[in-house]
């Protein structure tokens, strides 16, 4: 089961479970599409049920903008504002073991649907990106952030993105809504001549579907 954004949103959750377990027992497994926190109030119930989640084998999580955001925030590189509700989170005395987890979460998952290959992000894929160089760019942003030394991972976050390829990549695939017809992406919502990320994407007729969240303005 794909399940989008929880946003820290934990009774929303529990009760998806419920519904889960109701049907399926325990043979599920969930993939969830990253952004499992803030914006709701209990992003520290929520990771815990993840985390456990994923260390028994029933989901799969990739990383969103949100959990960057607490990355760098931690890091000293973001200061917290409304609408952040990370308090409950940033206050845990296991803090730094989540940091830890979390900063080696991947950004991409890989399956396969009635045989066709398909790829699971946060928010976006480049356009020119067949799936192999998907994940190589995505495996070499994974191994800077989920560095054993934390120094790495602080000043991977606090690089250029216009001069580190990892970087881009790693902030495109967590933040990005669209391209220019020059191949730059932007976070922002699209305005022509830019169009959506995944219309671009579209055009170039990829072997391998995508599911995606982050962009839930679009309905």
């Amino acid at each position: 089961m794909f399940v989008g954004d929880v946003q820290g949103c934990g009774a929303e959750l529990e009760e998806l479970l419920e519904r889960v377990r109701a049907v399926h027992a325990e043979d599920f497994e969930l993939w969830l599409v990253g952004d499992l926190i803030n914006r709701g109030p209990a992003s520290l119930q929520v990771l815990r049920t993840v985390r456990s989640l994923v260390e028994q084998g029933r989901a799969r999580y990739v990383l969103g903008n949100h959990e960057i955001w607490l990355l760098e925030s931690l890091f000293g590189r973001r200061a917290l504002r409304y609408p952040d509700t990370m308090a409950d989170l940033l206050a845990d005395p296991d803090i730094e073991d989540w940091i830890e987890w979390i900063r080696r979460r991947p950004l991409v998952e890989t399956g396969e649907l009635s045989g066709r290959p398909f790829v699971m992000v946060h928010a976006a894929i480049h356009p020119d990106w067949d799936l192999d160089r998907l994940v190589t760019r995505a495996r070499e942003a994974e191994a800077r952030l989920g560095d054993p030394d934390r120094s790495v991972a602080e000043r991977f976050l606090a690089g250029d993105r216009e001069s580190d390829v990892a970087l881009d990549a790693l902030l495109l695939i967590t933040s990005c809504r669209s391209f220019d017809p020059d191949g730059r992406w932007s976070s922002r919502e699209p305005v022509a001549p830019a169009v959506p990320w995944h219309i671009a994407w579209s055009r170039r007729a990829h072997c391998y579907g995508v599911v995606y969240g982050h962009w839930a303005l679009q309905g």
